[in-house]
């Protein structure tokens, strides 16, 4: 057992939350002021809470003033992110050192957006996002205008899973008031053959790219769907695999045995889940042009400068972080609720999922040692209103206590002035009026008097994100914010936050057992256990 302070290769010295004075400090305040705190008390006896408890970032208005701490909570926080070295863990992943310990490597999703010169491999992130810009522009003119004789683009289909789904599923869903008019985005990720089929159906061979995104080209779930893909596109008339199909990937070998002969590469130091800004935004590339990309990066750029250089006590990526080490330790909320206002966001959540509880999903220490204490929260939601008909009956009135977070966008993605433009614009309205009501009917409760099923405790905490409008570097810049707020709580915790091993068990035990359901009888994997050999039977294997 690792005791006090500690340091691994790649890392500065680092001391785990719980063996720091700031720690208990934190635990006194929490059980003189924290476990009683009241949000309605809290307003009244301070006027200028919102003004205090809320921050800026780029292209983020961040109001933390509903939160169930004050300004002595935050100065304990951050005496807290200072004892836990957090500065210069930042530091030490910015400037390309291997934080990432289990697997000996750098973490360097930030230098995917850097400008020519500012950050490790500057030279090779170039030249891939260069070409790969290059290539995106090539696609959207063989939409606009094919070559003579030629069949125009019509429909991008992205073949990966985990990271390389998740992202530029999110983003291109998030970005559809500025994708390309003539194009249409497909993603398949499922190996349920259903998520292919469903896709294929339709669509034109000549008419069609895909994208084949793994970063070894041996994903089980990508190369089975990639396969069934050609299979199909060849069945359908297609020629040329070479100019309908392009990877993502580093297996320049295996693509090119697929027939692929156009492959973008990246590296190793470049997480799944932190890999949209990399060839893996190839679909974006293509969706939102390269001036797009470009604003898209620059947007997470300027967040990660505001998160490299402005102190803790206003650095809103960390301040978020320390939230959450603070609900999660002190509080215990097992659970955050992400409600973006916004449909363009649906698929948010998702990705945040992945991000956070990949991330901080972990029991153990970069030491080895077991934590004492809860990690990652379970992270999930829906879009504002549908979410308000659906489980916020549960977060006003039921037994848990749940933390929101909302997040708005003040000006909607809406053109013209006719009648139907100026419904749109209302309805909007509407939108932001419903979340800025949930957020304060959690808070603000309401008696019920004799009548107990209409009361609603209230003094249940939300956050507020507001975003000025969705555009592509603002949608960059909220990523960003994401993913060093995840940092945050994974370096207080003292974990590492950058593999992701508690997927491996799974994967490694599916071939054996696909291979007795291909009938190739008991030899083909270990003994089972009675359920899994009990289900087996039931498939008949």
């Amino acid at each position: 057992m690792t005791t006090g302070t500690t340091s691994i290769s790649g890392l500065p010295t680092w001391t785990r939350c719980d063996r720091t004075a700031a720690w208990a400090a934190l635990a006194g305040h929490w059980h003189a002021h924290g476990r009683d705190f009241d949000l309605r008390a809290a307003f009244a006896r301070d006027p200028q809470r919102f003004r205090s408890l809320s921050f800026e970032a780029p292209e983020v208005f961040c109001d933390l003033s509903k939160n169930l701490l004050d300004v002595a909570t935050v100065r304990f926080l951050v005496d807290l992110a200072s004892e836990c070295g957090l500065e210069a863990q930042r530091d030490a992943m910015l400037a390309g050192n291997a934080i990432n310990t289990t697997e000996g490597r750098a973490v360097l999703h930030t230098a995917l957006r850097a400008p020519p010169g500012a950050a490790p491999f500057s030279a090779d992130v170039h030249g891939v996002l260069d070409a790969m810009l290059d290539f995106a522009e090539a696609a959207r003119r063989r939409a606009d205008a094919p070559a003579a004789g030629a069949a125009p683009l019509r429909h991008v289909v992205n073949i990966g899973i985990g990271g390389s789904d998740l992202g530029p599923r999110m983003a291109v869903r998030a970005l559809a008031h500025v994708v390309h008019p003539r194009l249409q985005f497909h993603f398949v990720a499922n190996v349920d053959g259903d998520d292919l089929a469903a896709t294929l159906a339709g669509l034109a061979p000549e008419e069609t790219l895909f994208v084949v995104a793994s970063k070894t080209f041996t994903t089980q779930e990508t190369m089975a769907n990639a396969e069934t893909a050609k299979r199909w596109f060849v069945a359908n008339g297609g020629t040329r695999i070479d100019e309908h199909f392009v990877a993502a990937t580093t297996n320049v070998e295996a693509a090119a045995r697929f027939g692929i002969a156009r492959t973008f590469g990246f590296w190793d130091w470049v997480g799944g889940r932190y890999s949209l800004w990399s060839a893996i935004g190839l679909p974006l590339a293509i969706a939102i042009g390269a001036d797009g990309f470009r604003a898209l990066l620059a947007g997470a750029r300027a967040m990660d400068e505001h998160f490299a250089q402005e102190p803790v006590a206003r650095n809103v990526p960390m301040l978020l972080g320390l939230v959450d080490v603070w609900y999660r330790n002190f509080h215990r909320f097992p659970t955050r609720c992400i409600a973006p206002y916004a449909e363009a966001l649906q698929r948010l959540p998702a990705y945040l999922q992945q991000l956070e509880m990949e991330s901080n999903g972990k029991r153990v220490d970069r030491d080895g040692d077991a934590l004492p204490f809860a990690t990652s929260p379970v992270v999930w939601g829906e879009p504002g209103t549908n979410a308000q008909h659906a489980y916020f009956q549960m977060l006003h009135q039921g037994s848990d206590v749940v933390p929101v977070e909302f997040i708005l966008v003040r000006d909607a993605a809406i053109a013209g002035s006719d009648a139907t433009a100026a419904a749109l614009a209302r309805q909007h309205r509407m939108l932001l009026a419903n979340g800025l009501a949930q957020s304060q009917a959690l808070m603000q409760g309401r008696e019920g008097g004799s009548e107990p099923h209409r009361h609603f405790p209230g003094n249940r905490p939300s956050t507020t994100l507001l975003l000025e409008r969705l555009t592509p570097h603002a949608l960059g810049a909220l990523v960003a914010l994401y993913e060093h707020r995840v940092f945050t709580a994974g370096a207080i915790w003292g974990i590492d936050s950058f593999d992701q091993w508690g997927v491996e068990l799974g994967k490694a035990l599916s071939g054996g057992l696909l291979a007795r359901l291909d009938g190739q009888g008991r030899t083909a994997a270990a003994p089972l256990d009675g359920s899994t050999a009990g289900l087996l039977a039931k498939l008949g294997r």
